[in-house]
């Protein structure tokens, strides 16, 4: 073979034998030139260009690659011999091809590029198109790839109603057009005034709001935040006006201030026109309390139907009332654990009150609040621990209180002159503490209590009087602020019952108030007020049996039905050492959205589903559903020991599994953990997934919020691409720093109760976000007891053996974190937690 034309054109060969036949026949005489010998003519030069190409466009492949293809380009002359790729605008190609593709490789991630094509033909020299369209790749990043092809049906695993309640309660918002008030703990209307509102906010300032259902807007009745330090416990924390406000225009408020030591004040203040709002320069201090600690402070205050001023102070604070040799709740020379009752009406000026007749130790020296030398005259009632919420029945003038529990039993008592409610000698009607001082046979037992499977924070309400749910007319309303389950009870119910079953709110039970027409309304500390209302019989259920439940495959309960969509957090939450499997059920056509804080927020229906497996074998499934009513609830079941099927546990258990206590939790106890604050659903949020997963449906390895979002599962979707999502790292594993690792642990296991709204009584916020100087715990004296650590820190820099947190994580008693549902030390986390607190140099 001989070449004959040059690069441009195409390479024509003839066979030897072919070209000497040819140069034969011209010396002969012969061919188609005739006989004369000349030469034919050459053929008409090619001076047409090829068409220029048409479809130019541009993929990304992945972060370093991009696919440029176009439609073929046609040539009438000589045809056509290639194509010339340009990329940016450059002179000179990048790449000389005969295809109509081509793939331009490594170029740098996340940058955009442009290209365009020129065809040629096989002319010399080559005729070349006019330049195409230029064709633009998006800043191209890597294809995401989901694990999962396609949303699966879910027609089987999804909430309902919720199932019957045994008392028959609904809650209702109650002025929906308000915007949302800052950490509310009160609700009440002035005497004999029922076209206001107000509502105590704990930072410092009571908002009024006319008692219209479709008000929109607040007004500010008093602002005394400069005098509040707020959090966990403590702030503006009781009101009361006096009985003929506003022809006297007294309004008493109980705070905690801060300006020389922490103390609880008790202050007059007086209203100037007429009731609109309050002088906050007129104040008056009537009493004032040292507080030994930042917990327990109490500070409701009403007058009773005797036109006395009533007074709650807790013990104290710290943890077991260690203050003195019998604890503050028993030491009558103190007014803290005890009720108060003074008289204002006659007050003036050195003298700010004056003792009632009736009281137990009238005629002794005033303790102003503080300490006497004997009994203090101003103590109405005592051994109380921290009395959350009292109030007078508005008929029989009762006095009922709820009094927080320790670590077990939470109480309500009906309060005498002189009564003796037992703390610290006891917790509800449990032995606490025999080293109590003298008077602990003279305690009184609670009308009624429950035990922390039911709820962990008392709220005391009111003897219900109106009108809109006969049936609970004459019956003492009441709840629990960690998991809003709330109760009724009989007047004359004898001391002592336990109450279980409940109605559950869903709300963090701030306060219930009560109206002038005696109609209940309930304070939700996130923010928002409620009704309570007359429920209905009806409801929904739930299986006896998992295989029941539409969540598993029929036939084979250990297996996911086909509707879930698996899932894992980057940070586990610890489980006593149990493998988990993790899975999400949505209903068909609803979709997740997300909130400002990464935190999803879950579609009425949704189904949470987590198995618990010990070794090899599956020892609980837990089931978390928010139903219809748009409340959530937890469902737990025991596996049989073949691992066939499950059945419900209801009201919690434990059992020994391998040598080892499982702990079933209790409905309760699910919402106690699943915070209303956290948003309910702990461990789906975006930092969390935000993680690769193997999806066993597909045997492909792949980011999880990629997944759910190519599946359509996000409403709006997420356009920001993973790599530019926060994500946690395992605290388990060796990716991130010591410190983002630790925060991760204390992120998935404590912030959960440890954040703002959590339900604690600490001000602590142990998010992950929060930077170290804001969680309130580098460097903060322990306000709930020290475990006996000396010069103890919640969190001590550069030194783990001063540092409560670590000492609560590493035990399980009853002062151990976390309190529920674990009898295993988390090990390897407390090691975490030491070699971080000892990394410290400082809180920055």
């Amino acid at each position: 073979m001989i070449p004959v034309f040059g690069s441009d054109k195409a390479a024509w060969r003839y066979p030897l034998s072919i070209a000497w036949l040819a140069l034969c026949l011209a010396a002969c005489g012969g061919g188609s030139g005739g006989g004369d010998g000349q030469q034919p003519p050459p053929p008409p030069a090619d001076t047409t260009p090829p068409t220029v190409p048409q479809g130019v466009t541009a993929t990304p492949q992945s972060t370093t690659q991009i696919l440029v293809t176009w439609q073929p380009s046609s040539d009438a002359g000589t045809g056509v011999a290639g194509y010339r790729v340009f990329r940016d605008g450059a002179s000179t190609p990048v790449a000389t091809v005969t295809s109509t593709g081509y793939t331009d490789a490594s170029l740098t991630p996340a940058t955009q590029y442009s290209y365009a094509v020129r065809a040629f033909d096989a002319a010399t020299p080559a005729n070349v198109s006019e330049l195409s369209a230029t064709a633009s790749a998006a800043t191209h990043t890597e294809t995401p790839i989901s694990g999962l092809d396609s949303r699966p049906d879910n027609s089987t695993c999804i909430a309902g109603d919720r199932p019957s309640q045994s008392v028959i309660l609904a809650t209702e918002r109650a002025f929906p057009n308000l915007p949302a008030f800052a950490s509310p703990i009160l609700m009440q209307q002035a005497p004999r005034d029922a076209s206001r509102w107000f509502v105590v906010e704990q930072g410092g300032t009571v908002r009024v709001f006319d008692n219209l259902a479709g008000v929109s807007s607040v007004r500010t009745f008093v602002d005394i935040t400069a005098r509040v330090v707020s959090g966990g416990e403590q702030g503006l924390l009781g009101m009361a006006f006096h009985p003929n406000f506003p022809t006297d225009p007294r309004v008493y408020l109980s705070y905690t201030n801060a300006t020389d030591g922490l103390v609880s004040r008790i202050s007059e203040f007086r209203t100037r026109d007429g009731g609109a709002t309050l002088d906050a320069s007129s104040e008056v201090i009537l009493l004032t309390v040292a507080q030994p600690a930042t917990n327990h402070n109490g500070g409701n205050i009403a007058f009773g139907p005797d036109g006395f001023l009533y007074i709650g102070f807790g013990d104290g604070g710290s943890g077991g009332d260690p203050w003195g040799t019998i604890g503050n709740g028993q030491n009558l020379l103190t007014t803290l654990g005890k009720l108060l009752r003074i008289d204002i009406g006659g007050a003036t000026g050195a003298v700010p009150y004056r003792i009632p007749a009736g009281n137990p130790f009238a005629g002794n020296p005033l303790c102003n609040g503080g300490t006497g030398t004997i009994a203090c005259p101003e103590i109405y009632a005592y051994g109380l621990r921290n009395p959350w919420r009292w109030s007078f029945d508005s008929v029989s003038g009762e006095l009922w209180l709820a009094d927080v529990g320790q670590n077990a039993v939470e109480e309500v008592d009906r309060i005498t002159a002189g009564g003796n409610y037992g703390w610290r000698c006891f917790e509800g009607t449990s032995v606490y503490n025999a080293n109590c001082g003298p008077n602990a046979a003279s305690s009184i037992a609670p009308i009624a209590q429950y035990n922390h499977t039911v709820g962990q924070s008392v709220t005391g309400g009111y003897v219900y009087r109106g009108t809109a749910i006969p049936a609970l007319v004459g019956r003492y309303v009441f709840g629990d602020f960690v998991t809003g389950r709330i109760w009724h009870i009989a007047r004359d119910t004898a001391p002592t019952l336990t109450v279980t079953t409940g109605f559950d709110s869903g709300l963090s039970i701030a306060s219930f108030a009560q109206a002038i027409d005696g109609e209940l309304y309930i304070v939700h500390y996130g923010g928002t007020l409620y009704r309570l209302r007359s429920g209905t019989t009806g409801g929904g259920t739930i299986p006896t049996q998992l295989s029941a439940t539409g969540c598993v495959l029929p036939g084979d309960a250990t297996q996911p039905a086909s509707g879930l969509v698996p899932y894992a957090p980057n940070a586990p939450f610890w489980s006593d050492g149990a493998l988990k499997e993790r899975f999400l059920a949505l209903p068909n056509g609803t979709t997740i959205s997300v909130g400002a804080d990464g935190d999803f927020q879950f579609p009425l229906g949704t189904v949470l589903v987590k198995n618990f497996s010990l070794g090899s074998r599956r020892v609980e499934t837990r089931l978390f559903m928010r139903h219809t009513d748009g409340e959530w609830a937890g469902y737990t079941y025991e596996w049989n020991s073949q691992g066939t099927d499950a059945t419900r546990v209801i009201g919690g258990k434990s059992v020994s599994v391998g040598g080892q206590t499982w702990v079933f939790p209790s409905e309760a106890q699910c919402l106690a953990c699943h915070t209303a604050a956290s948003g309910r659903s702990l461990g789906l949020e975006i930092s969390q997934l935000n993680g690769s997963l193997l999806y066993p449906q597909t045997g492909r390895t792949a980011n999880q919020v990629t997944t759910l979002n190519a599946i359509q599962m996000f409403g709006p979707a997420i356009t920001t691409p993973p790599s530019e999502l926060p994500a946690l790292p395992d605290p388990y594993g060796t990716a991130g720093s010591l410190n983002d690792r630790a925060r991760a642990w204390l992120h998935s296991n404590c912030s959960n109760c440890h954040r703002p709204g959590g339900g604690t009584p600490t001000n602590l916020d142990l998010r992950y976000t929060t930077t170290l100087a804001s969680t309130n715990a580098c460097n903060a004296t322990p306000q709930a007891g020290d475990l006996g650590i000396a010069n103890a820190r919640i969190i001590a820099p550069g030194d783990a053996g001063r540092s409560v947190l670590v000492g609560r994580a590493d035990r399980r008693d009853a002062l151990g974190m976390p309190p529920l549902a674990s009898t295993l030390v988390d090990s390897a986390g407390v090691a975490l937690l030491r070699s971080w607190i000892n990394s410290l140099s400082g809180c920055n």
